[in-house]
């Protein structure tokens, strides 16, 4: 556009380098040429608008939007007018309250109001991309600021909305998933009716107030305790058990010894005692009571 109006500029003054008396009337012709060449060149050039990978462009004349978008690469279009262009590639907006971690500087986390009316803070992060086809009314209903004008009121606004109805406990364990699939329903639907779309909605922190996670942490080293004592009274009846049986054993033990000893067991588990050893030279005789004496012949 700057060159076709330099070119008119130069046009302008080729036709006063024509009145009498003009110092620039021999180069007159010379100067309209140029501001010609320089308002063709102009319009070509205006004329033909590269679109990049990933985005769409949308044009605009003298307010008027048109409703046809403009595909990646070269397209033709009307010179005079101005070509908006929208990534259509999945973007992130992220709600921290963590210094630098967020789109915005500085604590931008969702504070939210549990059932139970404590206070629960929630790290978001939203992953979105514009609908080429909606791109057009994008631009006549919202802007090109549709992050900050539609994604971040939306988003926190629906949490809130939707928090209310769990306990602040449940938020941070049991109801998380639930929590989270509830708000993406319904951000989803708001803004697909902007002619966005949302891709994922990710609850990447939940944080609670100290008291309450003071009570959590007492709940859980309880627990931990009465497993941990669990334990030990299971193994101390495994243990009692043992020394049950082991006792019984004994005592089976000495009952059949008792119940089945006699003077032929007693000489029989003798002989094979001192039998044992490979170089024993041993005789055996009787001493009248039945019990082997034994003679070492070496």
């Amino acid at each position: 556009m700057s060159v076709i109006l330099l070119g008119i500029v130069v046009l302008i003054i080729g036709f006063l380098a024509t009145g009498p008396g003009t110092p620039l009337k021999p180069y007159a012709s010379v100067i309209k040429l140029v501001g010609l060449i320089a308002v063709i060149a102009g319009f070509s050039m205006s004329a033909i608008v590269q679109v990049e990978p990933g985005e769409v462009g949308v044009q605009k004349l003298f307010g008027k939007v048109n409703n046809n978008i403009l595909e990646s690469g070269l397209n033709l279009i009307n010179p005079l007018a101005k070509v908006v262009t929208f990534d259509v590639r999945t973007e992130n907006y992220t709600m921290s309250g963590v210094q630098d971690e967020g789109t915005k500087q500085g604590d931008d986390a969702i504070r939210v109001l549990s059932a139970d009316g404590l206070e629960v803070i929630v790290d978001l992060t939203v992953l979105y991309k514009v609908l080429p086809t909606e791109a057009p009314r994008i631009l006549k209903e919202v802007g090109t600021d549709y992050r900050n004008v539609v994604v971040r009121p939306i988003c926190r606004t629906r949490i809130r909305d939707n928090a209310v109805y769990y306990d602040a406990v449940a938020l941070y364990s049991s109801k998380r998933d639930e929590f989270q699939s509830k708000i993406f329903s319904s951000i989803e639907n708001d803004l697909k009716s902007r002619g966005l779309v949302l891709e994922q909605l990710l609850v990447r922190n939940i944080t609670l107030p100290e008291s309450v996670k003071a009570t959590i942490e007492s709940k859980i080293n309880a627990e931990q305790d009465a497993q941990k004592m669990t334990f030990v009274l299971q193994k101390e009846r495994q243990e009692a058990e043992r020394k049950r049986v082991e006792a019984q054993g004994i005592a089976d033990y000495q009952k059949i010894l008792s119940t089945g000893l006699s003077d032929k067991l007693l000489q029989y588990e003798m002989i094979k005692a001192i039998s044992a050893s490979p170089n024993s030279k041993l005789i055996f005789m009787t001493n009248g009571k039945n019990l082997p004496v034994m003679v070492d012949t070496k």
